[in-house]
């Protein structure tokens, strides 16, 4: 099946990073002609290689999706959360003021306490770990640059690919085909500020089941685990499906 391809004469102009990562490989799915270009060659941490890359290039816009991701590891080594998801965001904002790009920002749910749901994108925000605070550190930055798009979201593989799932965290994760569909359609409106990508409210279990229904899933509860998870970090998704005019199932 062909993948679709969105955008086909603008997208040549807007640069991946993260491109190699669950995200990334997807969006190469819908945007044959983006910029994909590897941590070699455009390292977030490192400003004039970044330069370096762009030289020659009609770009309008950076998709930064590249992060470092696991919550777990994160507390064990924040400094490399602070080199690639707080300065190496710094750089890639510092960039698209430098040369006049947009700059469209991959964030997490997990800015968010998890103590509600449902939130909406005028919510305080509160990260009950060091992962979601780099995060959040990230978003700081890209608030500084008016010209810039932040999306809150939250994804998976497009089967389940673990053994157990939380029956006691709820979320708004959907796989990650249909999270990039929908930040793809979001980009081709020029949608600018901040909006919540994802799902209807639902336990990571219920999440597991949607989308491997043949699998043996297992319950996990998230006392089971040695790191500290949010309880409820679903997101309120109105705005996007008004501006998008659609209905997530």
């Amino acid at each position: 099946m062909v993948a679709k391809n969105y955008l086909k004469k603008t997208m040549k102009k807007i640069l991946f990073t993260g491109g190699n990562g669950l995200l990334g490989r997807e969006f190469k799915k819908l945007v044959v002609e983006g910029l994909y270009p590897t941590h070699r060659e455009f390292d977030v941490t490192n400003y004039k290689a970044m330069e370096e890359y762009l030289k020659n290039k009609e770009v309008s816009s950076i998709v930064h999706a590249a992060a470092f991701i696991s919550p777990p590891r994160v507390d064990s080594d924040p400094l490399l959360a602070l080199e690639t998801n707080i300065n190496g965001t710094v750089n890639v904002v510092k960039l698209c003021i430098e040369y006049n790009l947009k700059i469209i920002y991959i964030n997490s749910d997990y800015i968010f306490k998890g103590d509600k749901g449902r939130y909406k994108e005028e919510d305080p925000v509160y990260p009950v770990n060091k992962y979601g605070w780099s995060k959040l550190g990230g978003e700081c930055a890209v608030r500084m640059y008016d010209n810039s798009l932040i999306i809150r979201t939250t994804f998976g593989p497009n089967e389940f690919p673990y053994d157990n799932a939380f029956i006691d965290q709820w979320t708004s994760r959907e796989k990650v085909s249909v999270i990039a569909d929908l930040i793809i359609k979001l980009i081709k409106k020029h949608a600018v500020g901040v909006y919540h990508v994802g799902g209807k409210r639902k336990t990571v279990f219920e999440y597991a089941k949607k989308v491997s229904p043949s699998k043996n899933t297992g319950k996990i509860a998230r006392k089971d685990v040695p790191f500290k998870l949010p309880k409820d970090t679903s997101l309120d998704c109105s705005k996007q499906n008004k501006l998008l005019k659609i209905k997530i199932k």
